[in-house]
This record gives C-alpha cells, structure tokens and sequence, in this order.
C-alpha cells in the first residue's frame, strides 16, 4: 500500500514552485515484489527523513559481509556491475509504478554508487571511509554541475542510477587529492 503524505512544494528545474501531493509506501507494499524490496534498500529508504542518507548507511554496513562472501576485488567489482545493471532496470520499473521520475526512497542508486567508492576507500581507515560517507552524501544532495543536470534531464532507471555514479566520482576525486595531500 502506498500512503499519501503531506503536499509538497518543490522547485523545477526553471526555478518554479510546484505543490505535489507526495506518496509515500509501506513496508508491506515493497516487500510484496522483489524489486521494490531492493530499489527500497531493503527497506532503508523507507526511513524518513533523509532516506538516501539511510541508504548509504546501509551500503556501508554491507560491505564488510560482501567483501568477505566476494572475496577479492575483482568479484566485489563485477557484483557492483551487475548491482548497477540490475539498479537500471528495478529503479526504472519502480519509479514507473509509482507515477514518479524518481521517488525520494528509492535509494538502491545510493547503495551501488557507495559500494564503488568502498572499493577504493575501504582498505583505508574508518576515519577516512567516514569522510568518503559525507562527501558522497554532500555531491548527491547538493548536486553540483553536472550531477545535477543528469539528475534533471535523464529520466529513467539509467538517470536514477547514473546521477550517483557521478556523485561517487567526485567523493573519489576529492579523496584522492586529499589523501595526497594529507598522507
């Protein structure tokens, strides 16, 4: 079941206001179909508010017993590939039923962008992994040029996913420079 919430006033791209009446799912109704259950992260993005920043907690919380199960980094590699595919398609067909581009909770998008940087990031300290984790929720919620512009203009399972790979890419990007920086 999905419920709705309170209307929402939102900004479009031309810097217009626009009130929508918001929905809202249950736990009963994304357990129901397994693509739901993982565009939903398990049930993370049903956590408000910050629902993409439940996420990427959970993404975090997961690696450690995937890491372990994959083994190596090239098995943990091709998993995120194949999380990634699988992402276009069930975030599509999700955000499709539920009328919408892309709904706030569907934070599968998250989950595999995160888990890329933890390829990079994990083998440092936790310190360092928690400054990959605000980073990366920084770029995907402030949404910088072009992070934004996909965001905006790519409509589908591709633009859901896609938006956060490039957020994942600017987490790496500044972690790189800061790690040489700082050692």
């Amino acid at each position: 079941m999905i419920e709705d919430i309170q209307p929402q006033t939102i900004h479009n791209a031309a810097g217009t206001k626009t009130t929508v009446k918001a929905q809202w799912p249950t736990f009963g109704w994304i357990r129901a179909n397994v693509h739901r259950f993982f565009a939903f992260g398990l049930g993370a993005g049903l956590i408000r508010p910050g629902p993409g920043t439940w996420g990427t907690l959970l993404a975090w919380l997961l690696w450690w017993p995937l890491s372990f199960v994959l083994g190596t980094d090239f098995y943990m590699a091709l998993f995120i590939l194949v999380c990634f595919a699988y992402g276009v398609y069930c975030c599509h067909r999700v955000a499709q039923e539920m009328h919408v581009d892309d709904h706030g909770g569907i934070v599968w998008d998250e989950m595999v962008a995160f888990w890329a940087v933890l390829l990079l990031v994990a083998p440092m300290n936790l310190g360092w992994q928690l400054v990959a984790f605000i980073l990366f929720r920084f770029f995907d919620i402030v949404k910088p040029p072009p992070i934004g512009y996909f965001d905006r203009t790519l409509k589908n399972g591709f633009g859901v996913m896609w938006d956060d790979v490039v957020a994942a890419a600017y987490t790496l990007f500044i972690m790189a420079i800061a790690t040489r920086m700082l050692g």
